[in-house]
Formats: structure tokens, C-alpha cells, sequence
């Protein structure tokens, strides 16, 4: 799992209970992952269509830094499928896991359209092209 950004939980992240509202993570999941789909696919109109499973297995609290990973399990025609792990970088403990989220790049009006990657590129990678 790579994880790929880091979130620091605040006042206003906090439920009625004092720990970190799964609202606002979902938030945070589908905004990394929907940036790492646009860059992976290159193309800006990239949406999710699909999230599995949704279980809290632990939380956060105000203060703690959790770390948002993403890894890629296939590339589709128009779609790409990624899971997603959150853990608690303070306690160690994760906090969700998904098993499947899925990506679909769209044309300008608003149907899949193939964007033709079949495998993961960095950066780096592209730069050298």
C-alpha cells in the first residue's frame, strides 16, 4: 500500500462522540482518490462510480494524523479500480479499508469514455517521455 497524503484531524473534523466523523473521511477518500484517478487516467472529468463495503474498524481523535493509501487492482476500458487503506498514524491502527472503489473517466457529455492506460505511471516516468 502506498499511502499518499496525510490528514491531521481538527475541531471541526469531530462527531458529537470527539472523534473523527466518517463523513468527513469519506470526504477526504473520495477527494484523494478521485486526484489520484485524474492523474493516473489524465483525464479531469473522472468520477467515482462505485465504493464497496464501508466498515469503521477504529477512529481518530482530535490531534492524531492519519495517512490515506491507495493501490491500484486493474485498469478498465474507461475505468480504474483501486482500494483504499486509512490508518491512525498515532495509535497504528487502521481505521477503514476498501476494497473496491471504482473510477470512471467521462467525455464532455457525461459518458464513459476509454482512456487507454493499462498500467500504473509516475511522474518520473512521464517527464523522461
Amino acid at each position: 500500500m502506498r499511502f499518499h497524503t496525510r490528514k491531521w484531524v481538527k475541531p471541526e473534523d469531530l462527531n458529537p462522540n470527539g472523534t473523527l466523523f466518517g463523513g468527513r473521511l469519506l470526504q477526504w477518500i473520495d477527494e484523494e482518490v478521485a486526484l489520484y484517478a485524474i492523474i493516473q487516467l489524465e483525464i479531469p472529468k473522472t468520477v467515482t462510480k462505485f465504493m464497496s463495503e464501508i466498515d469503521f474498524v477504529s477512529s481518530a481523535k482530535q490531534g492524531d494524523i492519519i495517512e490515506i493509501g491507495i493501490e491500484v487492482v486493474k485498469f478498465g476500458r474507461s475505468s480504474i479500480t483501486l482500494n483504499c487503506e486509512v490508518r491512525n498514524k498515532i495509535t497504528r491502527k487502521t481505521i477503514i479499508a476498501i476494497d473496491k472503489i471504482i473510477m470512471v473517466s467521462l467525455d464532455d457529455n457525461g459518458k464513459p469514455v476509454a482512456h487507454g492506460k493499462t498500467k500504473i505511471e509516475y511522474v518520473k516516468d512521464r517527464l523522461n517521455e
